[in-house]
């Protein structure tokens, strides 16, 4: 057997994107030689990697098994190339955060990793909480920032940062700036985050705590459209803080305080049980605050 470096790249790439074509893109191959190195690979393990549904590929039972071995494999080949070459920590990763996160905090941290590791790579995609931890498990991301608890036992969260959400309305609303009560709360419609955001789980369970049900006029996934839609009158929003504060500040949406909800949680840093913690992982983990053995 004489299994290639290109061969796992090739495989690598495809099993993360799902198409030959783009696969071939990301490594500067042209198609054919793609589909033949990963046709190659197949042969020599004697077993196919992929379902073929159209022209997408999918992992089967194989492939997902080899997946996170090829990328330890590739790990391991950079950190060779940077020590022999003698060069300062380069890392090619791929980030996700949930929306909030991405929009408020990634901005700052893209740009110190930047500043302290200016070889190096680094991608990230926004989504929702739900759809993070997904490509996550997929081997499309490396890391994942997200909003509160992820209750599943193949991924390691280390916790980021403590963050709060906040009720509010449209500054003439009758409870703009005002204690609620539950009874003055269970008279409006709310606006919220789509189920699967971190964001929507938190209010659920704080309203589930407190023995209200909230009437949802609308789910939206952008906190802007909720915002917006809030700021015309449409009912009562939720979200953190880190998406208010310049709304406050500008007069044209007011906070609500509510002592009877619970809004308080935590952002943190998920990766792979499994998946080892190359140099670069370590570097955007200790830039975060969390160092691991």
């Amino acid at each position: 057997m004489n299994i290639t470096l290109r061969q796992l790249e090739i495989f690598a790439a495809i099993a993360t994107l799902g198409h030959v074509t783009r696969a071939a893109q990301t490594v500067a191959m042209t198609q054919s030689a793609a589909s033949m190195a990963l046709a190659e690979l197949e042969q020599q393990l004697d077993m196919p990697l992929f379902d073929r549904v159209g022209r997408q590929l999918l992992l089967n039972e194989g492939g997902r098994q080899l997946l996170p071995k090829a990328l330890d494999v590739l790990d391991h080949v950079r950190e060779i190339e940077a020590t022999a070459g003698n060069s300062a920590l380069s890392f090619d990763l791929h980030l996700g955060a949930s929306l909030t996160i991405g929009s408020h905090l990634m901005p700052s941290l893209l740009g110190e990793l930047a500043r302290r590791y200016p070889a190096s790579r680094v991608s990230l995609s926004l989504k929702n909480t739900e759809h993070v931890v997904a490509d996550l498990l997929a081997y499309r991301i490396d890391l994942g920032f997200v909003e509160g608890p992820v209750q599943d036992e193949r991924v390691q969260a280390y916790f980021w940062q403590h963050d709060r959400l906040s009720v509010f309305v449209h500054p003439e609303h009758p409870l703009a700036g005002k204690n609620a009560t539950i009874d003055e709360m269970r008279q409006f419609s709310w606006i919220l985050r789509e189920k699967g955001s971190g964001t929507r789980e938190v209010v659920d369970r704080a309203l589930a705590n407190a023995s209200l049900t909230a009437r949802v006029a609308f789910e939206l996934e952008q906190p802007d459209a909720i915002r917006q839609s809030v700021r015309a009158g449409l009912g009562v929003g939720c979200l953190p803080l880190l998406e208010l504060r310049d709304a406050f500040a500008a007069g044209w949406l007011a906070p609500v305080e509510t002592p009877f909800l619970n809004l308080e949680r935590k952002f943190q840093i998920i990766l792979q049980s499994n998946k080892r913690i190359s140099p670069g992982i370590r570097a955007i983990l200790s830039q975060c605050g969390v160092e691991v053995a």
